[in-house]
């Protein structure tokens, strides 16, 4: 190395007061919005000194998950609780501001927050952004979609503002998102919530990419929790975007399955409806994560027509009912693959008895559309969300 190479490395090398004035102050990971620190290689926002020296010097400032997660797509684990991430959600509720619900159109169920209002302040308006239209069957009419989501909104006790459908990953409707917060925040932050994995980081990037070109400024992945705190992104009148923490929850598969599973899980294309025919006693394996039984069809006697949407290269498996718990211990992790991680996990048994046409979900895997007048039983591991909504396709 040249002198001329040595004097130049080390102006790119901040001195130990930058670096303790830095702390200080406070610095934060742009990617998971974390408070960066040097002394606890557990707790979030950890960077070795050495490589926080370098950092200081340049425009990204990352934490050592998040250098990891970018560059090698491996994840650490970090010492936050549910409740941490609900506290920091539930700060929203002292401002005033636009929130921007993004819910997973696959998973949408499993991607609501009960409660949501009071977490995020009954009088701040809620603009719901519907993600991942991308993976549903092209066949689905908007207009039939939007008037599911409202439905279901309308349960859970929640009013809008108004329903965009969206493809965050695949740029989908973003321009006319932009402008309908624009409108709607009226000089206001604007605060995006929503659960794991449901696409916010997402969102916010392709917003960011939109407005200034810059491409990945937030850290995103498949695993659950990536964002760790609020990182706000500055708007053109002194307010911010803000991404907040997604709201972990237990009940979906994503908690259940091996890192490298997680492609199992959680879809990146258009999903394909897949169709059986069943008779009485037949059941269907997905996997090695969840059972569908048909116990009995139709009142007239007939098949039962069951379809299927879980990821495409989920295996689904067709046996009998006699013998299936014995064929499940036998095969599972290999004819029957993947499986949950804990091989010690309990399967839960749930018992339903159709009356109309109704989708069966099991949070954060996928969801059969069963037809009237037959009795299932379906099985999961136990604290996984099992239930029935009105049928979306």
């Amino acid at each position: 190395m040249t002198d001329k190479e040595f004097e130049q490395q080390e102006q790119l090398v901040a001195t130990d007061e930058e670096i303790q004035a830095a702390l200080e102050e406070g610095l934060f990971c742009i990617g998971c919005g974390a408070k960066m620190q040097v002394t606890d290689k557990e707790a979030a926002g950890f960077l070795p000194l050495s490589a926080l020296k370098k950092q200081l010097a340049s425009d990204e400032l990352l934490c050592q998950r998040c250098f990891r997660l970018r560059h090698y797509n491996e994840i650490q684990p970090v010492e936050l609780t549910d409740d941490d991430f609900a506290e920091l959600l539930h700060q929203v509720s002292e401002t005033k501001a636009l929130i921007v619900y993004v819910l997973d159109l696959f998973d949408f169920s499993g991607s609501t927050i009960p409660g949501l209002p009071r977490f995020v302040g009954k009088d701040n308006p809620i603009l719901v952004v519907a993600n991942k239209v991308d993976l549903l069957p092209k066949s689905l009419k908007t207009h039939k979609l939007r008037a599911w989501i409202n439905g279901q909104l309308k349960e859970q006790g929640i009013s809008t503002v108004g329903v965009e459908l969206i493809s965050a990953a695949h740029p989908q409707n973003l321009d006319d998102v932009l402008e309908k917060i624009d409108d709607l925040r009226a000089g206001r932050d604007v605060y995006v919530v929503g659960t794991t994995n449901v696409g916010k980081s997402t969102l916010i990037n392709q917003i960011i990419k939109s407005k200034t070109g810059v491409q990945e400024l937030i850290t995103t992945s498949r695993f659950p929790g990536t964002t760790l705190d609020q990182i706000a992104i500055p708007l053109d009148d002194g307010k911010s975007l803000i991404d907040t923490p997604g709201i972990i929850k237990k009940d979906q598969y994503a908690h259940w399955v091996t890192d490298k599973d997680l492609k199992y899980v959680l879809p990146k294309a258009e999903i394909k409806a897949r169709t059986y025919q069943l008779n009485p006693d037949q059941t269907l394996f997905f996997g090695g994560l969840a059972r569908f039984d048909l116990v009995t069809g139709p009142h007239d006697g007939s098949k039962a027509a069951v379809t299927a949407y879980f990821e495409n290269n989920l295996k689904i498996h067709r046996t009998k009912r006699e013998g299936a718990t014995d064929f499940y211990e036998k095969h599972r992790g290999e004819l029957l693959a993947p499986a949950p991680k804990d091989a010690d996990v309990k399967m839960a048994k749930y018992e339903f008895k159709i009356n109309e046409k109704m989708d069966l979900v099991y949070a954060g895997l996928g969801f059969v559309t069963l037809p009237a007048g037959i009795h299932i039983q379906a099985f999961a591991p136990a604290g996984v969300g099992v239930f029935l909504r009105k049928a979306m396709i």
